[in-house]
């Protein structure tokens, strides 16, 4: 069990970085630099700049976060099927 909970935060993406890493603006103005969590990662969801996330972070460290969803955009359908190569 963790010592302190995270804290979770809704943002929007500025900015794409090297090395998978996103800057990202809070709902506070506060600007942050964030990566994508594991799942995120495993599952090849990807961001975009203009996307609303919801990142964690410790209160340890307010300059830091991890992106740990990324809210669906409006008609936007399903991303594009992949083949067995067939």
């Amino acid at each position: 069990m963790a010592k302190e909970e995270l804290l979770s935060l809704d943002g929007q993406i500025e900015e794409i970085l090297p090395d998978g890493r996103f800057a990202v603006r809070l709902e506070n103005d506060h600007r942050i630099i964030a990566y994508t969590a594991g799942k995120m990662r495993r599952f090849r969801i990807r961001s975009v700049v203009g996307d609303r996330v919801i990142v964690e972070m410790t209160p340890y460290d307010l300059d830091k976060g991890r992106i740990v969803f990324r809210e669906r955009t409006p008609g936007a359908g399903p991303g594009p099927r992949r083949g067995h190569g067939r």
